[in-house]
């Protein structure tokens, strides 16, 4: 019987890119778009949403370090597990974005979101604890390569995310888009699996067990617990991006454009801080990038209603800044447990566990919060309620923001070529 011959040398990283695009435009629609859908489209409240996504991050913390372990038990597994991601947001998008108002709307929502949470986490850990099988050489440079075609295609999904729904109510599809999406994302997904089944034929290459002792003394814990606080700024500022566009800016129909105005910036810099960091090291060059991030915040503090020019420069200033962090950081953990010779797959899982409980205390905090206050999206709100939605879109991350660069100056110092 014929098998799949693995590609060789970097010729496969198009399909790691686009494995990554899948991924990323598959997680938009969970972390910005599902707000909005659910708040109008489906009628629930925003204290409601909050305690969902909570309910899911719970599950995500046994769930998330499981996976990563089961990827490691048994390697030989490796395409079907890729396969199984695939197949699971293939089947999950079209069924979220098809609910309706109901009396079971939030159990078929939580159902929905617990397979898509699912199978995203699955393809997700294992596209980055298989750094060291899909980078050309499991050594720094050769990961960074990596790092750079892997994000390089996160961000082009995003910036597929952002724009579809406004393109598909363009085009006619009713439903704020939605449902269209949801059967686009189906669709890319059964592409994915077609065209990037090759890469997952590579020999695996494995480390040794994972403890976290093991993680510390390679340095990872430290880079691990930066993520997670660096993780909180944006996670609040994905969750209300459509809020605070449309409710604080008064820019109705405007933030699929400046969404992916954000992404754009961040994947055009991505190739620019990649060649800084290779001549300056990584922590300098997130010294650099992270405070632009923390200028973007506070500006946007101070914009006027329908200032739509003043919060695209800052979109394209902190795009920027997020093209550092998405390159790096999981660089940085990805060459520190290559170099400690330890399992990647369950160090990744803790790693996206972190990523996630910063998306759910944002949303558990955040839309509450805005609740109590009296804010309702799409009405007309009090000064009071704008003005808590401007302190957490934009105060509250650029506090965060100054913590996370603390930790990256504590950092020890590293080679330019880390």
């Amino acid at each position: 019987m014929p098998t799949t011959r693995a590609p060789s040398g970097s010729s496969h990283y198009p399909r790691v890119s686009l494995y990554a695009l899948l991924l990323a435009a598959t997680g938009i629609p969970l972390y910005i778009h599902l707000p909005q859908f659910a708040a109008i489209n489906l009628g629930l409240s925003l204290g409601t949403i909050g305690t969902i996504l909570l309910l899911i991050r719970v599950i995500d913390l046994a769930q998330d370090p499981l996976i990563g372990w089961a990827i490691d038990r048994w390697p030989r597994l490796q395409t079907a597990f890729a396969m199984a991601a695939v197949a699971g947001l293939a089947v999950g998008f079209p069924l979220l974005f098809s609910l309706s108002p109901g009396p079971h709307v939030t159990a078929q929502l939580v159902a929905a979101l617990i397979l898509l949470f699912s199978t995203y986490s699955l393809g997700t850990i294992l596209l980055y604890g298989r750094s060291a099988t899909l980078a050309e050489r499991p050594e720094p440079q050769a990961l960074l390569t990596l790092a750079a075609w892997r994000e390089g295609g996160m961000l082009a999904g995003v910036i597929l995310a952002a724009l579809a729904p406004a393109v598909l109510v363009v085009l006619g599809a009713g439903g704020q888009g939605y449902p269209a999406f949801g059967l686009l994302l189906g669709g890319l997904a059964v592409l994915t699996a077609a065209i990037s089944f090759p890469i997952w034929q590579r020999p695996v290459i494995l480390g040794e067990s994972f403890s976290l002792a093991g993680l510390a003394n390679a340095g990872a814990l430290r880079i691990l617990v930066l993520a997670l606080v660096n993780s909180l700024p944006v996670a609040i500022t994905s969750t209300l991006f459509l809020f605070f566009v449309e409710d604080r800016l008064q820019l109705p129909g405007r933030a699929g454009g400046l969404l992916a105005l954000f992404f754009l910036s961040a994947g055009l810099s991505v190739p620019v801080w990649t060649k800084i960091s290779q001549r300056i090291g990584a922590k300098t060059t997130l010294m650099i990038s992270m405070p632009l991030a923390i200028a973007g915040f506070a500006g946007a503090a101070f914009l006027a209603p329908g200032d739509y020019l003043g919060f695209a420069i800052i979109c394209i200033a902190a795009g920027a800044a997020l093209g550092s962090d998405t390159i790096l950081l999981p660089a940085m953990f990805s060459v520190a447990l290559t170099r400690a010779g330890l399992k990647a797959s369950l160090a990744f899982g803790i790693w996206a566990f972190a990523g996630k409980l910063g998306l759910a205390l944002a949303a558990f905090i955040v839309m509450p919060l805005l609740q109590w206050n009296g804010f309702v999206p799409g009405a007309v709100n009090s000064p009071q309620a704008l003005s808590t939605l401007n302190i957490a879109y934009a105060v509250i991350p650029c506090v965060l923001k100054l913590a996370a660069l603390a930790l990256v100056i504590a950092l020890p110092s590293e080679d330019p070529e880390t």
